[in-house]
């Protein structure tokens, strides 16, 4: 029932779940409206006001569109920024790829005979975009941000975002409703210490692992300017009575990274045209048996990317990648990872972050 003064109240997102990445298959034609209409409800549920619910849902639309015309192997993932209220949507295909994205961006542009307006009218509604394509396929990352609230922008004039997660749960445990229940777990932070960014395996999958994460990321949200090795401590008192999880801390200090990890969380740092790994954190279950915390500080370069990734990601993906993914912005690498070397029987999560 409409309230008697016609009030409209926006939603308050929530923040103490761990947000999880939807997916939406783009498989047949019906897959453009659930697209639309999941779009809507991410949008939604984050607190995005006015027209902006509806903006999500048309940009949806359109990328879902192109994903069923033109691309195989097309998904649409949503979720709330990583950073500051908005949302993002990113689509990701198997290819052909796109021949020329400025004409793609044009109004009318066709290579099909139909409307042609779709990537020029994401442009338009968008507040950042990022599009990369050769031919194994093509990555879009349109973001939506409450006005006032300004995104990351990376060189050249492109707003690319500095900041990429994808969290999806394993196969089983639908991404698609709105309860998916995920023992992944990413967030990142600005704090008077650093910008912070957390990533959480907690054992196993499900609502039992689900609860662990939960837990983790509550703990860490309480007091996420703390020194790493202290937050480390301090997930461990908070998984006490869980499963436990392995859990990995970043934080960009300015010149120099500050690691710290318990258990098997990867940390890779990419560049142009390679990847390396990171330390790695000692062996343990955070909640059950905790080694001495070790900090590892790194110095810190404008051509790196540096990434966490849960065991839900193929690790031999920064061995035999092409220079195309090295080179991709963090608001596409997360995504890009997930969709072409997820173990899709495992929660998988990301965190990519560039200084």
């Amino acid at each position: 029932m409409r309230h008697p003064l016609d009030l409209r109240v926006t939603a308050v997102p929530d923040t103490t779940r761990p947000p999880v990445t939807r997916q939406i298959p783009i498989d047949h034609r019906s897959a453009v409206q659930l697209a639309v209409a999941s779009a809507r409800r991410v949008a939604e549920a984050a607190g995005l006001p006015g027209a902006l619910p509806e903006k999500a849902a048309v940009v949806a639309g359109e990328l879902a569109t192109n994903l069923h015309k033109h691309a195989t192997g097309g998904v649409l993932y949503l979720q709330p920024l990583p950073l500051g209220r908005g949302v993002e949507i990113v689509a990701a295909d198997g290819g052909p790829g796109i021949r020329s994205v400025d004409a793609a961006l044009t109004d009318g542009f066709t290579t099909r005979g139909t409307l042609g307006a779709g990537l020029g009218a994401v442009r338009r509604i968008a507040g950042e975009l990022a599009i990369r394509t050769d031919g194994s396929g093509t990555l879009v990352c349109a973001r939506l941000v409450v006005p006032g609230e300004s995104g990351e922008s990376g060189e050249s004039g492109e707003s690319v975002g500095k900041i990429g997660t994808v969290c999806l749960p394993a196969d089983g445990q639908s991404s698609t409703g709105e309860a998916a229940a995920c023992g992944d777990a990413a967030a990142v932070v600005e704090t008077p210490a650093g910008r912070t960014a957390l990533l959480v395996d907690a054992l196993g999958h499900g609502p039992v692992a689900d609860e662990a994460a939960e837990r983790a990321m509550a703990a860490f949200r309480q007091a996420p300017d703390a020194p790493p090795a202290e937050l480390i401590t301090t997930l461990h008192r908070a998984l006490g009575r869980t499963r436990g999880a392995a859990v990995a801390l970043l934080r960009l200090a300015g010149d120099h990274m500050e690691f710290c990890a318990t258990g098997n969380v990867r940390l890779v740092l990419t560049g142009p045209d390679r990847a390396r790994s990171g330390p790695q954190g000692p062996p343990g279950i955070v909640g059950y048996n905790l080694p001495r915390p070790v900090v590892h500080r790194l110095p810190v370069t404008a051509a790196t990317t540096w990434l966490l990734h849960t065991d839900g990601i193929d690790a031999s993906w920064s061995r035999g990648s092409a220079p195309f993914l090295f080179r991709l912005p963090p608001s596409l690498l997360a995504p890009a990872l997930a969709h072409r070397h997820r173990h899709l029987r495992d929660d998988a999560a990301v965190i990519a972050l560039a200084p």
